[in-house]
């Protein structure tokens, strides 16, 4: 169990960096009051990417979400990016940590994406060992997001929320609570998200993400929604956030956009939608 809270993001809107808006930021961050990079982009050494991070970072609170740990995966953590991870947040000081619900590494190879779990005692197990070496190797406490899903498994034994409560509850992480994820996965899975997010744990959310989808359909016909990080938040999205505001109060939340990245007005607007949710006129 690891007990060191440390998370001091402002209750506030943040996006996800990416270098294309370096002079907007610099100019005028409003509204966007913290940001958070993706950790593998800036694990190297030296170079324009990292000075310009030090540059923000003296400017607005970072938080810094890790994308390759693999912490559902069945080899033991990579030491040496576990190592790379600890000296980025050992200089950068990020007021929060956070990694996925996933696995993504398998006999030596990183596959690039973020692969599902089954929820039950075996991968539990596996998932609490993992972020209790994250945690001690990190020396600070991290968040863990829940995942969006396309599949169930017949191994499953317990249900996602239970799941990542119990892991929470082992060992002292607190969670990230994607809502976007949240209305893909009840999507795809014929789950209700106004169920969800009423039993989610909001005690224990230090930070929300928000992000795009897209809408296609499976070979049944049936809606299937991806995960693509690639449009604006959608409006039924943005309606489960407001609950979730209205029923646990603000929390730092992240407009995450990583892929056909607009024009920072763009990006801005979304920011601002967030905060008049956050802070009402």
């Amino acid at each position: 169990m690891f007990d060191h809270a440390n998370h001091g993001l402002p209750l506030l809107a943040g996006v996800g960096y990416k270098p294309q808006h370096f002079k907007d930021l610099l100019d005028n961050p409003t509204p966007v009051s913290w940001l958070e990079i993706h950790a593998e982009n800036y694990m190297g050494e030296g170079g324009r990417p990292l000075a310009q991070l030090r540059h923000l970072a003296e400017r607005l609170p970072m938080s810094v979400h890790g994308v390759g740990l693999s912490i559902g995966g069945e080899a033991p953590l990579d030491a040496d990016h576990l190592a790379r991870l600890r000296h980025l947040c050992d200089w950068l000081q990020p007021a929060s940590f956070s990694e996925h619900l996933a696995w993504s590494t398998h006999d030596g190879a990183f596959l690039n994406d973020l692969l599902p779990l089954p929820y039950n005692a075996q991968t539990l197990n596996r998932v609490v060992d993992h972020i209790d070496r994250i945690q001690q190797v990190l020396g600070r406490r991290m968040l863990l997001e829940n995942p969006s899903t396309y599949v169930a498994f017949a191994e499953t034994t317990m249900g996602e929320i239970d799941f990542l409560t119990e892991i929470a509850r082992r060992t002292g992480c607190g969670l990230l609570l994607d809502v976007n994820n949240v209305f893909v996965s009840c999507t795809n899975q014929m789950w209700n998200p106004w169920d969800y997010i009423a039993r989610f744990p909001l005690d224990l959310v230090g930070e929300i993400h928000l992000g795009g989808h897209e809408a296609d359909h499976d070979d049944a016909g049936r809606p299937l929604l991806i995960d693509s990080h690639g449009a604006a938040v959608a409006d039924p999205v943005w309606t489960l956030y407001r609950a979730v505001i209205a029923r646990g109060g603000p929390r730092a939340t992240l407009i995450e956009w990583d892929n056909d990245v607009p024009d920072w007005p763009v990006l801005a607007a979304e920011a601002a939608r967030a905060a008049d949710v956050l802070v009402p006129a």
